[in-house]
């Protein structure tokens, strides 16, 4: 079974985006330069910040997707809404029900979705 450990996210600033990664993610960056940011979660996950302007081969188009954080209770996603729009971060979608759980969208500096979502128990 294939199991991504980093998750390369293309950004136009990387001292921009690392500086809301940072602070984001509560973590400091592992790798820093003009052209990339690395973030090593507890989890063993690796989050990648790559000046677009470098990647090779040249990407073409945007690449859509979303960064998900899964939190326990409707409660957390409803605390970190708040912080983060005290905060000033764009927001895509205020928390609402969805099918799968409860959840919100909030955006990076490069307008990348970051989805903050408690999943819906299936079990009764």
């Amino acid at each position: 079974m294939l199991e991504p450990s980093a998750v390369i996210i293309y950004v136009s600033n990387v001292a921009t985006s690392s500086s809301f990664y940072q602070d984001l993610l509560g973590i400091n960056p592992e790798e820093l330069s003009p052209a990339f940011s690395a973030f090593q979660l507890q989890n063993g996950m690796t989050i990648g910040l790559k000046d677009r302007q470098t990647v090779e081969p040249v990407a073409e188009g945007n690449g859509g997707f979303e960064l998900a954080v899964t939190v326990t209770t409707k409660e957390q996603v409803d605390v970190l809404f708040k912080q983060w729009k005290h905060r000033g971060i764009s927001v895509a979608q205020a928390p609402a029900t969805l099918a799968y759980g409860y959840t919100f969208v909030a955006l990076d500096p490069d307008n990348n979705r970051i989805r903050v979502v408690a999943l819906e128990n299936k079990e009764s």
